[in-house]
């Protein structure tokens, strides 16, 4: 039986990703089911997409990655499913999975995408205007899971709804990005990556006005209270402070600039 994540901002104490596993179960019993995580900040569709390119493709290929941060539920915004690579993904035309259709088409991946709307056989026979996780996402995560093909489930999209993702830009021995993501430990994530940067020695990162000298390997290579720049297990340019919070230390968010000087 088939791999299905969840990814909502739902928390969990109001059982509403209990309800979602419960309606999956009762169409594939033998599903495994995964929480990638509920803990997405409300309606925060961009930070629902960092961490989904992060993640998925560590699974194995056909798994059914189910995203349920929805504003727009029960509005004419599309229900819709996508193959990109070897993953599945159900959720909401709202952007979430912009970053994952720009892999695929750096890459070369097959790219799929379709309108559940079509496909209202695999959905609950009640649809709540305002639970589209329980009634339209789970249940065609499940049937997809269960072998179900994605075209069967919708018709295909040419037009998906994207979100700007913005990338990083080269001047001379300079490199421009911004601060993507922010995690549970106050860790600065960049649009910068090691493949941008490679082979090339950095002197300084700089942001929120102050300016790290170099790169580590390691947190542990500095002392705790120091900020530090490194790459994140999947290649991020990271800011952290080590044993504390550098978004705290240097009142940093989402959005912020930040330069990277290059060796000439």
């Amino acid at each position: 039986m088939g791999i299905l994540t969840l990814t909502t901002d739902f928390g969990t104490e109001d059982g509403n990703v209990g309800v979602m596993k419960g309606v999956a179960l009762g169409i594939a019993p033998a599903l495994q089911i995964v929480d990638i995580t509920h803990q997405v900040a409300p309606q925060n569709i961009r930070q629902a997409a960092f961490v989904l390119a992060r993640q998925i493709f560590y699974f194995p290929g056909g798994s059914v990655h189910v995203v349920v941060v929805d504003p727009g539920v029960g509005t004419d915004r599309r229900p819709i499913a996508a193959r990109v690579g070897g993953q599945l993904l159900v959720g909401p035309d709202n952007g979430v999975f912009t970053p994952l259709y720009q892999r695929a088409e750096l890459h070369g991946w097959p790219l799929e995408i379709v309108d559940l709307t079509a496909g209202q056989q695999f959905w609950r026979n009640e649809i709540s205007h305002v639970f589209h996780g329980r009634d339209v996402f789970a249940p065609v995560g499940a049937h997809l899971a269960s072998g179900v093909g994605l075209h069967q489930v919708g018709v295909p999209v040419e037009d998906p709804v994207l979100i700007p993702w913005p990338e990083a830009a080269r001047q001379g021995n300079q490199i421009w990005g911004e601060v993507t993501y922010i995690d549970h430990f106050g860790n600065l994530f960049t649009n910068m990556h090691a493949a941008d940067l490679a082979g090339e020695e950095i002197l300084a990162v700089k942001l929120a006005g102050v300016e790290i000298e170099g790169m580590v390997n390691a947190f542990g290579e500095r002392g705790p209270g120091t900020l530090i720049a490194l790459y994140s297990s999947t290649d991020e340019l990271l800011i952290a402070e080590v044993n504390g919070s550098a978004a705290m230390k240097v009142g940093a968010k989402v959005g912020d600039q930040v330069l990277v000087n290059l060796r000439g």
